[in-house]
């Protein structure tokens, strides 16, 4: 018995001396930050790389393969994004209106550190675009429309307070490009850059797509403006055509219409019908061309819809209303107005043609009484004569 009592405290023993072993092992493994952590931007206008070496290891550990938590934000943002990556690079865009920044540590797996994971301290790094200008002097009320899912234009009003000889370009890039280009056909007013029309976009959809507009004068320097956009969520399609409203029966109408013309495929719309019934008027959006509603009263005279398209939340995460289409309405008691239309003129004709006929029939009369008065005195000279 007491055999088996020493065992149990020798095995007890043991493993307590093991775990502090190991634990005392794991204490002393230590591991570096990466080297030379720094950001780097290639000039796509806000598409930065974050780059770094690996850390110096002891020669045990050389054979690890490692990881690296990598987070970044713009600097006012309250979140940051976080990557887990064996890389020694990462790519992503960033609001260059406002700093960055981003820190890195080592991970070291728990295969190579006896079980437990092992990580460094944070190597942090920032990056500021070269500030020039006042805030006041970059450009105001940007506005950039998809029209179509075919054509981008953008346009902007001038900074406050800039010099008359102020004029602005735009540079933009998205991933497919070689370099940022430069927009080749401006909207000018008053012969100053104030838009541009973009030329067809290659492989441009549901990607980030960057624009830089600065700004040159010769009295001083103008502050440049970021924008990041994905094409698909500012389309604005065309209006749907061939409005027809059918009253089936007294109470079931079939509004219908045609898909707008372009390249958007038919499951990518979202519409939004405008009913108006003697005055009343109500909302309701569908995703199909085509919608069945009952009148409110079998009494009503008159019934209008229009209708406007914009791209739905499968193919975009956002977009922009078309404009409403021409509006299509139906009449009640048609005949009763054709009536009424053919009536009036009819009648004042009927009139018309009475009182003429009335008033030759009146001086045919009267004709006839004279002539047949003069020919009853000639009969009568005669008469007398012989």
């Amino acid at each position: 018995m007491a055999f088996i009592h020493l065992d149990v405290g020798f095995l007890y023993t043991l493993l307590v001396c093991t775990a502090f072993g190991s634990m005392l092992s794991n204490a002393e493994i230590k591991v570096n930050p990466p080297q030379d952590f720094e950001i780097v931007d290639p000039g796509y206008l806000g598409y930065l790389s974050l780059q770094w070496q690996p850390p110096l290891f002891p020669d045990n550990f050389k054979e690890c393969t490692i990881e690296y938590e990598l987070k970044y934000r713009n600097i006012d943002s309250e979140n940051w994004k976080t990557i887990i990556t064996k890389n020694l690079h990462y790519k992503d865009g960033f609001d260059l209106n406002k700093g960055i920044e981003a820190k890195i540590n080592t991970l070291l797996p728990a295969q190579c550190t006896n079980g437990s994971e092992v990580r460094s301290s944070w190597a942090e790094t920032t990056y500021w675009t070269s500030p020039q200008g006042n805030r006041e002097t970059k450009i105001q009320d940007m506005d950039c429309v998809y029209y179509n899912w075919q054509y981008l234009v953008c346009s902007w009003k001038p900074g406050m307070g800039v010099h008359f000889d102020t004029n602005y370009q735009l540079f933009y890039w998205y991933e497919g490009l070689d370099h940022s280009a430069e927009c080749t056909d401006y909207i000018k007013v008053n012969g100053k850059n104030m838009g541009c029309r973009f030329p067809y976009l290659e492989s441009s959809d549901y990607k980030d797509f960057y624009i830089c507009v600065n700004g040159s004068s010769e009295s001083q320097p103008i502050r440049p403006s970021y924008f990041i956009f994905q094409l698909q969520n500012i389309v604005k399609p065309m209006p749907p055509d061939y409005l027809s409203l059918t009253v089936k029966n007294s109470e079931e109408i079939n509004l219908k219409w045609n898909m707008p013309k372009g390249p958007i495929p038919a499951k990518c719309f979202i519409y939004e019908i405008e009913f108006t019934e003697d005055g009343t008027t109500w909302v309701t959006t569908t995703v199909e061309n085509e919608i069945q509603i009952t009148r409110t009263s079998n009494e009503s005279q008159k019934l209008c819809f229009l209708v406007r398209s914009k791209v739905n939340i499968y193919c975009s995460d956002d977009g922009i209303w078309s404009e409403w289409s021409d509006e299509q309405c139906w009449k009640g008691d048609i005949w009763k107005e054709t009536l009424v239309f053919f009536l009036i003129p009819f009648a004042f004709v009927s009139i018309f043609v009475l009182v003429i006929t009335c008033l030759l029939l009146y001086k045919q009369r009267a004709l006839l009484k004279t002539i047949f008065h003069t020919k009853k005195e000639v009969f009568s000279h005669q008469d007398t004569f012989c």
